[in-house]
């Protein structure tokens, strides 16, 4: 794994992927095992992405994208870290009426929760002794070239990095899509999702909860127990963004206390485990996901609510499907910037990115209408869900990331 200090670049590699981040490293990953070689230049640190404490995020990884670090060799390295997600639990404020999914089971689990810190030691412990990619972390770029020929990355220090396609993997403010003319439809929920960690005198069961409230949603996503043995749970609470400050600033008994009344005694009495942060919550879609040897994917292409933790999920099927297009034209002599394949990673993404994010979307809204009917409404419908068998099997599926036409790194 190359550190990218020299001042010209020692090859041109097949792929020049800008973003380093869960989806960038696992699209570079993915890459690599189709035998094809990528730059991966991210203006982050690694040894700062995977210290304690530097995030304290985790990430639902269905069943789709487990099958997917397995195939790239990751699941060795992941699999004590994961906490399996047995069943999920959906709520209307903790009133009668809930929706629990549960697989057979013979099917496994719905997904895995993991620390994004884990997810970023496997891979960047992987990429490090992967020949074919050469990742050049600390690195701003300075241009982008694309041009019939090939495509060209400029860093600050004028270190220039050849490929034959260009993949953007820079996150919602993606300055390659932005440069390209690639237009999005955005909006801004003005809410902040508020992350944190808990520890909590019942077992959670490996269950994730769902609780709707009209200010937002309330998820309680399930942790492997600490090496205390104490009970862990990732928060994400869903406020105003007018009162987000206030929230992160409450002294931690009051936090705890308010926290509390949202999530009843599902899982006992419970206490901070760590520091609280938040991230703005906003809508984005790029219609066109590709240009001239250009290709987006993850943020860059997509950002929804994370209402239904499928935001990496949604990144890494972006992942499996380029890798797909890309290794069978290669096999068919074609480069990897070729207009032919982008249009066939177009034609396979457009309807699942427009799909799953209409339909976070309007879960975001449904949910957050106020009022004891609309209460009501929401809680028979989920009550008609949980008796239909074939319509509880497709969110299931939807859930785990199984429906439709799979990418081969997808399928188990």
């Amino acid at each position: 794994m190359a550190a990218g200090t020299a001042a010209v670049t020692p090859d041109r590699r097949d792929v020049v992927i800008l973003g380093g981040g869960l989806v960038g490293m696992s699209l570079a990953l993915a890459l690599a095992k189709a035998g094809i070689s990528t730059h991966v230049l991210d203006a982050a640190d690694p040894a700062a992405q995977t210290a304690q404490g530097f995030d304290g995020r985790a990430s639902a990884i269905s069943t789709a994208s487990w099958n997917m670090f397995a195939n790239i060799g990751l699941a060795e390295q992941l699999e004590p870290y994961g906490c399996p997600i047995d069943s999920i639990a959906v709520s209307d404020q903790l009133k009668p009426g809930e929706l629990h999914f549960r697989p057979d089971p013979e099917e496994g689990s719905l997904g895995r929760m993991f620390a994004n810190r884990q997810l970023r030691i496997a891979l960047f412990d992987a990429a490090r002794d992967e020949p074919l990619i050469a990742l050049h972390s600390n690195s701003r770029i300075l241009s982008r070239e694309r041009t019939e020929f090939g495509v060209v990355a400029t860093r600050d220090d004028g270190a220039r990095f050849a490929g034959s396609l260009l993949v953007a993997a820079e996150g919602r403010r993606s300055p390659t899509r932005d440069a390209a003319g690639l237009t999005v439809a955005k909006w801004d929920y003005r809410h902040r999702a508020l992350i944190c960690g808990l520890t909590h005198e019942k077992p959670h069961g490996n269950v994730a909860w769902e609780i709707f409230y009209p200010a937002g949603p309330f998820a309680l996503l399930p942790m492997l127990d600490d090496d205390q043995g104490r009970h862990r749970t990732a928060l994400v609470w869903t406020v105003a963004e007018k009162d987000a400050d206030a929230w992160l600033k409450l002294p931690a008994r009051a936090f705890e206390a308010e926290a509390q009344k949202k999530m009843g005694d599902v899982l006992g009495r419970v206490a901070l485990d760590g520091p609280r942060s938040s991230f703005p919550l906003g809508f984005h879609h790029a219609p066109t996901i590709v240009a001239e040897r250009l290709a987006l994917v993850g943020d860059a292409a997509h950002g929804i609510h994370p209402i239904a933790g499928q935001g990496l999920n949604l990144g890494l099927r972006d992942v499996a499907a380029l890798t797909d297009v890309l290794a069978d034209g290669m096999r068919l002599g074609l480069e990897p910037g070729d207009a032919q394949l982008l249009k066939r990673y177009q034609d396979w993404r457009a309807l699942d990115d427009f799909s799953v994010a209409l339909a976070t979307d309007s879960l975001t809204w449904i949910f957050g209408v106020p009022g004891k009917t609309a209460s009501a409404v929401r809680r028979a419908g989920m009550s008609a869900i949980d008796r239909v068998a074939p319509l509880k099997r497709w969110f299931m599926d939807e859930a785990r990331g199984v429906s439709g036409t799979l990418p081969a790194l997808l399928q188990g």
